[in-house]
């Protein structure tokens, strides 16, 4: 059998979502350091459940990380590593930065400036990151679809991490898309035919 590959996709080449993994780094498990994120396992799981569709899809994907000199995501450290199980592959892009938008990665926006603008993003932190990526986005006439399970957030003050997230992928409803992880396999899946079956 051989499979069949969609030809809608090279005319509309924006039915092919590009999945954005943001600061998927050791620096949110280290528990007690200050960046930990006390909810981040269910986080991890969908976005290794967004990781796997993507792939098994050929979708293409983007990792991005955070690097700095300083205490925090240090590439001197094991805290600026990928966290295990999102070492990116051979042919997916990694995109380094030092503040929060991955804007402020300049190969990033050239990326991005050069496609369609549209992407899929899960990461962390949702508060910071994510926020600040969806936003400087919309500003750019780019479209983000956020997978609000795949990300999470810290507390802020007396807001704990909860609460905070549950806000932010409301914020990010007015930038962008704010979906469930399961909501985009469902939407993206397409079944592959063979050779000679009938659509």
């Amino acid at each position: 059998m051989t499979s069949v590959i969609d030809l809608r996709h090279y005319a509309d080449p924006t039915r092919i979502p590009t999945l954005v993994l943001l600061d998927l780094q050791q620096e949110y498990l280290a528990s007690p350091r200050v960046l930990a994120l006390p909810d981040a396992e269910a986080a991890i799981e969908s976005c290794r459940s967004a990781l796997h569709h993507a792939r098994a899809m050929g979708f293409p994907i983007v990792f991005a990380r955070w690097r700095a000199r300083s205490p925090l995501f240090n590439p001197a450290t094991r805290f600026a590593k990928w966290i295990e199980g999102f070492e990116p592959h051979g042919t997916e892009l990694v995109f380094e930065r030092d503040r929060p938008s991955l804007y402020a990665s300049g190969a990033f926006t050239e990326v991005m400036n050069h496609g369609d603008g549209s992407f899929v993003l899960a990461g962390f932190a949702g508060e910071s990151a994510c926020l600040s990526t969806v936003i400087d986005a919309f500003h750019r006439g780019h479209r983000v679809t956020f997978l609000n399970d795949a990300s999470a957030s810290h507390g802020l003050e007396d807001i704990g991490p909860a609460e905070v997230h549950r806000t932010v992928s409301r914020l990010v409803g007015l930038y962008g898309e704010s979906i469930s992880t399961r909501m985009w396999i469902e939407r993206t899946a397409r079944p592959r035919r063979v050779v000679g079956e009938r659509p």
